[in-house]
């Protein structure tokens, strides 16, 4: 993928970028492997407002990506890389020997044409997936699975990847992109490799026009409102709260850690994200 600018003829043209789209080689989706995606504008089971400052958007449907990968032996050729809506990375459309046809996150360097395959007795090539305990060390991974046969759940952003560090008594030690350093299970599954499209961090929207087409409506300052409607709200001209910074139900926004204090997975975090 490239980043690539526009012609300046308005001011918000000047500033925006955008995706050359190169590696797409397909434009349509496998419709087999698309279902609805009803837009919920930040409203949860009850229709209260859970997520603010969220509708609209342009209309998408979803793509179906095999996050398990759970056609073990099974050689598939790589028939198309596309573009997905929902997702910064792209897809990569797999078509398998017995005609069975999934999408898979697409990594960095993985070409139309290309051979993967989901099994412990192949060689850690980009695209293919396989137990954690298989992967030699130094080796860049993505499409994590936190609990053995449940599917990948982490490292699944464009251009994210963990790095296998160690391995220790069937476990396996990662560092994620985060920094953090945390301990896997020997036999928990993950796909060799970078995801691709990293640039796509570095794309410029340009204009607020952009972002309503993502979905996300403006958001006003707290000191901007009136006192009724935020606590940082009100005051004899221009003023920078006072206090310090809350959000509208007065829970402090800066600085306060969110994680649970007894969590579970704290045993197997060797070092924490910077």
């Amino acid at each position: 993928m490239g980043i690539k600018s526009y012609k300046p003829y308005t001011p918000s043209r000047r500033t925006a970028t955008g995706s050359t789209f190169s590696e797409i080689t397909k434009k349509k989706p496998e419709k087999s492997l698309t279902a609805p995606r009803k837009e919920k504008a930040g409203r949860d089971a009850w229709g209260h407002i859970s997520i603010r400052q969220r509708g609209g958007g342009v209309k998408r449907r979803y793509r179906i990506v095999d996050w398990r990968r759970d056609k073990a032996g099974v050689v598939a050729t790589v028939a198309a890389i596309e573009y997905d809506p929902n997702r910064a990375a792209r897809l990569a459309l797999l078509s398998y020997e017995d005609g069975d046809k999934r999408y898979i996150l697409a990594p960095d360097g993985l070409a139309v044409g290309a051979k993967v395959v989901a099994s412990d007795a192949v060689e850690p090539h980009v695209g293919n997936c396989m137990s954690l305990g298989r992967i030699p060390l130094g080796m860049s991974v993505h499409c994590l699975e936190l609990v053995p046969g449940r599917g990948a759940k982490v490292v699944r952003t464009a251009g994210s990847a963990a790095t296998v560090m160690s391995k220790d008594a069937g476990w396996v030690t990662l560092r994620m992109p985060s920094g953090e350093e945390r301990k896997f299970l020997a036999n928990c599954r993950a796909t060799v490799g970078v995801v691709g499209n990293g640039e796509a961090e570095g794309v410029m929207l340009g204009k607020a026009g952009r972002k309503r087409w993502k979905g996300v409506r403006p958001t006003v300052r707290g000191v901007a409102m009136n006192p009724v409607d935020h606590p940082m709200g009100g005051g004899e001209g221009r003023t920078s709260g006072g206090g310090p910074a809350v959000s509208p139900w007065g829970k402090l926004a800066k600085g306060g850690k969110t994680r649970k204090p007894r969590k579970a997975s704290d045993r197997v975090i060797l070092k924490r994200r910077k």
